[in-house]
């Protein structure tokens, strides 16, 4: 990196290099970032990838570090972090639904707790999902029955030269765990903000079914770090099944184990390396694919250098 970006990058917020992306991610892996740097808002958002752009940088952004897998070999060009969290004041439309824009960065868990609280209803499925809100759109999110797609109305994204633009859902060509974000149709647009449509509830009936949906996480998932599900559900059988099957549960590697408590959760027992994640993720497909004939498609992003992402 040269001088004269780095410069422009630190004027821009508060940069470090070889930052070790271990310190970001819910995994607690992942080899230094060259770059890192934090957006406190969507200017300084837009502000870090347009430098990023100018200077021909490659650049990433972090969201809250779930649901990647960071390879030992770290991430090239820039890291940007998205911590843009602003909420606007919910705005109810004429049928009586209720239209709410939040910045990428926030919380879709905090979010929608935030919104069960006020008895806004249609995101409280995510309440457990710890991951951006930003980064739930480019994935679809989805669990207990609901997804992303079911609230979302459009989103506003930047592209490498800061211009705005807002995209309908229905361009988004959402599905199960996946987006034209993902499939590489929008490459290069920084997601801004997104507008939700929800409708009013009562605010006791929502803080029950968040309760109900918390015990219900916590009596089926982990507590160990990890990054969320693994592999996505086959049409035929759940991921966790399939692993179960296969004889993988509590199955480990290094530091890496596939969880005892659900099969589609791989856990950090204390220093895994991606390099242990990704040889117990290419176990299970194996043994999967011999048994059943069906090839496990990861959920879980593998980023960086030593990941094949």
């Amino acid at each position: 990196m040269d001088s004269e970006f780095l410069a422009e990058l630190r004027q821009a917020a508060t940069a470090r290099l070889d930052e070790p992306m271990s310190d970001h991610t819910t995994f607690g892996i992942g080899g230094p970032a060259d770059a890192y740097a934090v957006a406190e808002s969507e200017e300084q958002l837009k502000a870090l990838a347009d430098t990023a752009h100018r200077h021909a940088v490659p650049f990433f952004i972090l969201g809250a570090g779930s649901n990647i897998l960071v390879g030992d070999g770290g991430i090239r060009g820039l890291v940007i972090e998205n911590r843009s969290s602003r909420v606007d004041q919910p705005i109810r439309q004429n049928n009586g639904s209720v239209l709410v824009r939040a910045q990428s960065g926030i919380s879709i868990a905090g979010l929608a707790r935030r919104l069960s609280q006020a008895g806004q209803a249609g995101l409280e499925w995510a309440c457990g999902i710890p991951g951006s809100l930003g980064g739930a759109v480019i994935y679809n999110a989805g669990a207990y029955g609901g997804c992303l797609a079911d609230c979302l109305r459009s989103v506003r994204v930047a592209n490498s030269s800061t211009e705005v633009a807002e995209l309908a859902a229905s361009e988004l060509t959402l599905g199960y765990r996946g987006s034209a974000f993902t499939r590489g149709v929008l490459q290069g647009k920084v997601v801004l903000s997104i507008d939700l449509i929800l409708h009013e509830s009562d605010p006791q009936a929502l803080t029950a079914r968040v309760a109900e949906l918390d015990a219900r996480r916590q009596a089926a998932q982990p507590r160990e770090r990890n990054a969320g599900s693994v592999f996505k559900n086959t049409p035929e059988h759940p991921a966790w099944w399939l692993i179960d099957q296969v004889g993988l549960r509590g199955h480990r590697i290094g530091d890496a184990q596939i969880s005892s408590k659900h099969t589609n959760f791989i856990v950090n027992c204390g220093h895994a390396s991606a390099s242990d994640v990704k040889a117990l993720m290419a176990l299970a497909q194996e043994r999967v694919e011999e048994r059943f004939g069906l090839r496990l498609e990861p959920e879980v992003t593998l980023v960086g250098e030593g990941s094949d992402g």
